[in-house]
Order: structure tokens, then C-alpha cells, then sequence
């Protein structure tokens, strides 16, 4: 890595915005899309299927983007280990941003009919594609730019972007509903928190498009050490460290999904809480990430990325089977707790997963490498929601039934950690 100079100094901080405002886009339209399928997919695109088919028919669309995201990750990671990281970021945040402000003006069903349904997932796949070249391009930018010893705080900071983009989603969604009446929502309404992307989209494409390619890559290809096809030379060179990567990122996203999916409906149908209770603790819980990521990732610095996400894991460990019991006597104090403890604990393993994922991989190939693991790892824990319910029908809705799901993704979390500590760093270029 270059010896660090007050240019390099200025540069890595440009740098590292770029990549937390693009990771923050790519969050807030897909966050978006979430809450837009849960209320006005099925009537406006899928009205023949009726009020169940509809619904459910909203929810494959936001499931197709997992299932495409490990395309994505293979093509933009080959894209990003064979012509740079700057250039492969501007073509992901704009396709994502081209896409959600494009479902913003698409016709409904009462229009075209069920050609607006093809359109609509057409755009979807397109945001599952640029999601899974974001997240690993966003983490190298920031690390390979990073000044010397500071590279688990740079890696954190991209970790922000998620609850950034699920803040700023929900927030608008808010307003909106308190605003415009229902009937405004479901003519023209609906469209504008998409719309919002092609601003933001400037935003990001002008912080992108003004910084450098990071010196990592430059040495890469001045070298000709580029491999040919970057994916394969993962699984040839280090299908262990690919593993561990998987493994170690399960925690991080995982509970993610448990306690902002599951837990909102498993809240308000077993335990009696509100909807907006649980969307006020989830708020908080939230806005306390945009503290704590960067803190855990200064700690990262000190003690190394791995060892903070195992720190995360057994923190999540100790607390799972407590905090649901707790849960249970659905007070609001309690709840806003376990949304808080439940955030912060796996919140470690969150912020300090851009670090360890960094330190295992040969830069040679790190974009496909890091891309892709990750993508595995959201696309496993997509189905957390789904195994989780699964449970709580097996087990009458037993109290400790996330407890189960929570504690086994910390418990792989942990494993895949202490492997990661362990393992030998490849060498540097």
C-alpha cells in the first residue's frame, strides 16, 4: 500500500464517501421496492391474482432480486478484477438508479395489462444484478484507497450505507402515508419515492465519477497480475477462504432479516404490539447503527476485523435466548431493548465484515471474491424470515423460536470468525 501522505489523506476520505453514499442509494431503492411491494404490487400489477395471489406475487419480486444477485456478483466482480473498481461502481449504482426510477413511471395492469407485471420484474432483476457488484466494489474502493492501519474503519463505513438507506425509506414512506390520502397513494403517490432515485442517482455518479482508481488495482495491472477469469481463481486459490467468508457474513445480514422482518410481524401477530411501536424501536435501533458501525469499525483497527466479528457473534450468542424471553411480557421499554441489544450486538459482525473479508482475499481477484461470498451469504439468510415462521408453526410459537435461528447463524458466524483469525494472509502485491 502507498505511504500515507496528506493528499492520500484527503483522497481516502473523498473516497470513502463516495462509497458510503453509493451503498446508502443502492440500499434506500431496494428498501424502497421492499415496502412498496408489501402494499401496492399486488393490486397495481398483479390485480387478476386477487388480494392473496397479489400479495404473494409481491413478495417473488422481492425474492427474484436475491436470486439473481449472485449473477450479479459474478458479472460485475469479473468487471471489477479485470477493468477496475471506479469504473465497475459507476456502472452498478447507475444501473440501480436507472431502474428504480424507471418502475416509477411504469404503467399498471388497468393500462397494459400484464405487460406491466414483465416490466416491473424485469427492472427487478436488474436491481438484483447491480446489487451483487455494489457491495464488494464499495468495500475495496474504500479499503484500497485507506490510509496505512486504518483499514477496518474504511470498511466499515460502506456498512453504513444499509441502515442509512432502510432510515431514509421507511422515513419517506412515513410522511408520505400521513400525507397523501390512500386513494392519491394508489394513483400517482406510490411513484414518487422511486422518482427520488434519479437525484440521488446525480449525487453519486458526481462523487464516483470524481475520484481515481484506487492505487491497489493500478499496481494489479501495471504488474499484469489480472487473472483472466477471477471467479474461478477463487475457487482454484482459496476455496477455504471463500467458506469462512460465507460463513462469517450470515450474522451480519442474517439478523438483519430476523429482527426488521420476522420480528415486525411476529410483534404485532403473537405479541401485541403495534405496527408502529415496532417501526419507532426498529427507527432507533437504526439511527444507533450510524453510531455504533463506525466505532466498531475504529475497533477493528485495534484488535483486527475478525476478532470483532466474533466478539459480535458470542455478544449475539449470550443475549439471543434472554432477549425473547423478555420479549414476551410486550411492553414497550422491553421491546425497544431488544430492538437496541438485538441490533448492536450483531452489529459487530456487520461492521467489521468488509475488514475480514478484505484481509482474506488476494487482491488480484478480491471483487469477485468478496462479491460473491456475500451474495451467497444474503441469499441463504433471505430465507431467515421464511424458516423462522416455519418454527414458530412447528413449536406452537414457542418463545425462544427466533432464539433458534439467531443463535445457529451466530454460532456459524462465530466458527467462520475464529477460522478467519487464523488464517494466513495472502501476501501483499
Amino acid at each position: 500500500m502507498p505511504t500515507t501522505s496528506p493528499s492520500s489523506v484527503r483522497t481516502s476520505r473523498k473516497v470513502v464517501w463516495a462509497s458510503f453514499v453509493g451503498t446508502a442509494l443502492e440500499s434506500y431503492d431496494f428498501y424502497v421496492f421492499a415496502y412498496f411491494a408489501a402494499f401496492f404490487i399486488g393490486p397495481l400489477f398483479f390485480e387478476p391474482l386477487g388480494v392473496f395471489g397479489g400479495a404473494l406475487a409481491g413478495f417473488l419480486s422481492i425474492a427474484i432480486a436475491f436470486v439473481v444477485r449472485p449473477i450479479g456478483a459474478i458479472i460485475f466482480g469479473h468487471l471489477g478484477d479485470r477493468l477496475g473498481r471506479r469504473g465497475t461502481l459507476i456502472v452498478t449504482i447507475t444501473l440501480m438508479g436507472i431502474a428504480t426510477g424507471l418502475i416509477g413511471v411504469l404503467p399498471t395492469y388497468d393500462s397494459v395489462g400484464w405487460l406491466a407485471a414483465v416490466l416491473l420484474i424485469i427492472l427487478r432483476i436488474a436491481q438484483g444484478l447491480s446489487l451483487g457488484g455494489e457491495w464488494g466494489g464499495a468495500i475495496l474502493l474504500a479499503t484500497e484507497h485507506s490510509e496505512e492501519g486504518k483499514r477496518g474503519f474504511y470498511a466499515a463505513i460502506p456498512q453504513l450505507g444499509s441502515p442509512v438507506g432502510s432510515i431514509l425509506s421507511a422515513t419517506l414512506f412515513i410522511v408520505m402515508t400521513l400525507t397523501v390520502s390512500t386513494e392519491d397513494m394508489v394513483a400517482w403517490g406510490w411513484r414518487i419515492p422511486f422518482l427520488t432515485a434519479i437525484p440521488l442517482l446525480a449525487v453519486s455518479l458526481y462523487l464516483r465519477w470524481s475520484i481515481e482508481e484506487t492505487p491497489v488495482f493500478k499496481q494489479i495491472d501495471e504488474k499484469g497480475l489480472k487473472p483472466r477469469l477471477p471467479l474461478l481463481e477463487v475457487f482454484r486459490a482459496q476455496p477455504l477462504a471463500l467458506l469462512v467468508a460465507v460463513g462469517a457474513a450470515l450474522l451480519g445480514i442474517g439478523s438483519y432479516s430476523l429482527m426488521n422482518t420476522y420480528t415486525i410481524n411476529y410483534g404485532t401477530s403473537a405479541l401485541g404490539f403495534s405496527f408502529q411501536d415496532l417501526l419507532v424501536a426498529t427507527t432507533i435501533g437504526g439511527l444507533l447503527q450510524l453510531i455504533t458501525i463506525p466505532l466498531f469499525g475504529a475497533w477493528a483497527n485495534r484488535i483486527g476485523s475478525a476478532r470483532v466479528v466474533a466478539i459480535g457473534a458470542i455478544g449475539t450468542l449470550i443475549v439471543t435466548f434472554p432477549m425473547y424471553f423478555l420479549l414476551q411480557f410486550a411492553t414497550f421499554p422491553i421491546l425497544v431493548a431488544t430492538m437496541i441489544i438485538g441490533g448492536i450486538l450483531p452489529t459487530l459482525s456487520w461492521a467489521a465484515l468488509g475488514g475480514l473479508m478484505n484481509d482474506l482475499f488476494e487482491h488480484r481477484f478480491g471483487y469477485s471474491a468478496l462479491s460473491f461470498a456475500y451474495s451467497i451469504a444474503a441469499t441463504l439468510t433471505a430465507f431467515v424470515p421464511t424458516i423462522t415462521l416455519l418454527l414458530a408453526q412447528a413449536t406452537d410459537t414457542a418463545w425462544w423460536h427466533p432464539g433458534i435461528v439467531l443463535a445457529v447463524l451466530s454460532i456459524l458466524t462465530l466458527v467462520s470468525a475464529i477460522a478467519a483469525a487464523r488464517m494466513r494472509r495472502p501476501s501483499a502485491l
